[in-house]
């Protein structure tokens, strides 16, 4: 079977064994890091960082295709340890990535594959809100701007879905200082990586040059996790 084909059909034999039931490994490992999130074994030999923005369509396009894939085909035997970093290009970008962070470390990857898969849907709110929403964004401090654009884009509804209630996601919208510190964490990182597009990919510590979607990097990753 083609390497490649066989990472796929592992995916799916995993997801399916047991109906219902929780994938153990290494995909229950989960940290945060100094300005992102890590799965997987710290040690496996292929350590990869993807750098993404909420606000990038192909960044959602990326998760959508890779997720069960990379979580069951590389990270789940320790074949590959992956952080997400954020790279922040405007508000909405900074408002969706307050979201996903909120709550503790192992909630993360799963509140950023539901914004990620969303994204769609929060795109056309956004596109589709008045004048009178808009302008709720930039009035009034800066948490009452986050948390207005967090309602209207639909994301206190979504992270309902991830067992969050309004009371605890407006404590993490509120978090001006981690606000900040996550801007100067991205600026800082894209520089640090030479970052300059979403979604773009680290791999242990070199920056992939013309690699910015899934099938490439799986290429490049069943390379060095397989071959």
């Amino acid at each position: 079977m083609n390497g490649k084909l066989f990472i796929g059909a592992a995916a799916l034999a995993l997801g399916a064994a047991v109906p219902g039931a929780s994938v153990q490994g290494w995909i229950n490992t989960v940290v945060e890091t100094d300005g992102g999130h890590r799965m997987g074994d710290p040690d496996a030999d292929v350590q990869l960082i993807e750098f993404v923005s909420y606000t990038c369509p192909h960044c959602a396009s990326f998760e959508k295709a890779s997720e069960g894939i990379l979580k069951l085909g590389y990270i789940h035997e320790g074949r590959v340890g992956v952080e997400i970093k954020h790279r922040i290009r405007d508000k909405a970008d900074l408002v969706a990535a307050l979201t996903t962070r909120c709550g503790p470390p192992e909630k993360f990857f799963g509140n950023h594959t539901a914004m990620m898969i969303a994204q769609d849907q929060w795109f056309a709110k956004g596109r589709a809100a008045s004048p009178a929403q808009r302008a709720r964004w930039s009035s009034g401090t800066r948490a009452q701007q986050y948390q207005a654009m967090a309602s209207d884009l639909g994301f206190y509804d979504l992270m309902a879905t991830r067992g969050y209630d309004a009371t605890e996601l407006d404590a993490c919208l509120a978090d001006t200082t981690e606000a900040d510190a996550l801007r100067d964490r991205s600026a800082r990182d894209a520089d640090a990586y030479g970052i300059t597009g979403t979604p773009s990919f680290v791999v242990n510590g070199i920056t992939l040059e013309g690699v910015h979607s899934w099938p490439t990097l799986n290429a490049r990753l069943y390379e060095l996790a397989y071959d």
